[in-house]
């Protein structure tokens, strides 16, 4: 069980409930017994103390051998245990016992006795030893309804050893029927425990089931409480996000094939319309210059209209999981200065930092689509000139990586757009409906640097300008494609 699952709270639970209960029980018996066991002795001792007090004749004025005499009489006859009798009458003390004077008997007593004609009892604890102390005083009888006091207060002293050790057995008793009844609660409780949580288990495999991508998972309900109630919610909840599910799959798979349908049909046409514009460009010099300027716009449109389907067709293999890689080993700086040389960035708008010998297994038109991409949206949002440095280094966990990063010199990007950067036909500048690229560029380039198995990173240079932070696993020559 854990430390504090909901396990271990029920039966916890279960445990203080019975440790209140059996507890409550087992004071509430103790008390009721021991103060039956109590009153019944001192009961006892009481009646017959009064009744041997008002038997006895004393005689006045009483000498002390005669007092004693009759002390030891008195005491003869106590019940239910033996007793010690004490006399005061004025300054006169005697006692059936070796000492006159009782170190039992307080105060309080012998003034009870003094206003109380019937007598007057207390228990007391001395040296850790029990005591019943009565006080009776002797009267003279007028009448029927009439006593005076004689002044002699007789005192009886009885030990209640035996009283206390019956009232320890009863708390033992007590104490040890209530650890044997928490421990046979346990086994309820654990029962009952498991009884609650089944269906918690069940909903939490459910969940978890679910969570891995099995929408049909289902619980079975049992019986009609609330638990089974939860279980039938979570039923229809599981039923309705399956059927919820398949609509959205049927939806993205309609608008996945839907894209890539237009798009290859598009790219026919495409073709047939790029050479027509090439040969437009060619004559535009011997046009007017209002039928020039509308064949370049042409033109320069059907080229962004083909850069986009094209864009298209590759997200379109992505989201069909037909992309594959064809790698190959080869030379990270040298790939790096075809991607340039091959789109005219040779000047000084650029700076690269590329260190050679750096070898590295990956497809090389896919870097080429990442770095292009990388570069070109530096060149474009950002402002040169553009920094493009390689290096190697070991990543986290363990395996060295090819770090390549693309750094400008613009404004950086804004701290509201970092997180959407490579969202696809995500606009920084929701103004700016048009621009110069199909709005994929990035999505793409994290595309490809995924299938490396690699990730792409965008922020932002302490000293101003973005930065993309491409990081993709270093294969080395020998290693599996």
């Amino acid at each position: 069980m854990r430390a504090f699952g909901l396990r271990t709270r029920l039966v916890l639970a279960f445990l203080l409930v019975a440790v209140v209960g059996a507890g409550t029980t087992a004071a509430l018996t103790y008390r009721e017994a021991r103060t039956a066991l109590l009153k019944t002795a001192q009961d006892t001792a009481v009646s017959s103390f009064r009744e041997q007090v008002q038997l006895n004749t004393f005689t006045f004025p009483s000498d002390v051998g005669n007092l004693e005499a009759n002390l030891r009489d008195i005491a003869r006859k106590g019940k239910p245990r033996p007793w010690i009798v004490f006399a005061e009458y004025g300054t006169l003390r005697a006692s059936s016992g070796t000492s006159p004077v009782s170190g039992v008997i307080t105060p309080g007593l012998r003034r009870a006795a003094l206003s109380n004609p019937r007598g007057a009892f207390e228990r007391v604890v001395k040296d850790g030893v029990p005591y019943l102390t009565i006080a009776m005083p002797t009267v003279f009888r007028a009448g029927q309804h009439s006593a005076l006091p004689l002044g002699l207060v007789v005192y009886a002293v009885m030990r209640m050893s035996d009283e206390q050790i019956n009232v320890d057995a009863l708390l033992t008793a007590a104490r040890d029927g209530a650890l044997p009844g928490l421990a046979v609660a346990l086994l309820p409780g654990l029962l009952a425990a498991r009884s609650v949580l089944r269906p918690v288990r069940e909903l939490h495999r459910a969940a978890r089931s679910m969570g891995s991508g099995k929408l049909d998972t289902r619980i079975e309900v049992r019986g009609k409480d609330e638990l089974a109630d939860l279980a039938h919610t979570f039923n229809e909840s599981a039923a309705n996000l399956e059927h919820s599910v398949k609509e959205l799959r049927r939806a993205e798979a309609r608008a996945r094939r839907f894209a890539s349908d237009v798009s290859h049909e598009l790219r026919t046409p495409l073709a047939g319309m790029l050479a027509v514009t090439e040969v437009l460009d060619e004559d535009a010099g011997h046009l007017d210059s209002d039928t020039a300027r509308a064949v370049r716009l042409i033109s320069a449109e059907t080229g962004k209209l083909a850069v986009l389907v094209e864009d298209l067709i590759e997200i379109s293999r992505f989201d069909a999981r037909a992309a594959e890689l064809n790698t190959d080993e080869l030379d990270a700086a040298e790939a790096i200065r075809k991607t340039l040389v091959n789109r005219h960035w040779t000047d000084g708008r650029i700076v690269p930092e590329l260190p050679e010998g750096i070898r590295v297994r990956l497809d090389p038109r896919r870097f080429d689509v990442v770095v292009a991409n990388l570069v070109g949206n530096a060149l474009r949002h950002g402002a040169a000139p553009v920094a493009v440095r390689l290096r190697s280094e070991t990543g986290s966990d363990g395996t060295p990586v090819l770090i390549t990063e693309v750094a400008d010199s613009g404004p950086g990007i804004a701290p509201d757009v970092l997180p959407h950067i490579f969202d696809r036909f995500y606009k920084a500048d929701a103004a700016r409906t048009r621009s110069a690229g199909s709005g994929l560029g990035l999505a793409i380039a994290a595309e490809n640097v995924r299938l490396h198995g690699g990730r792409i990173r965008a922020g932002n240079r302490p000293e101003g300008g973005a930065v993309f932070t491409v990081e993709i696993p270093l294969f080395t020559e020998g290693a599996t494609e």
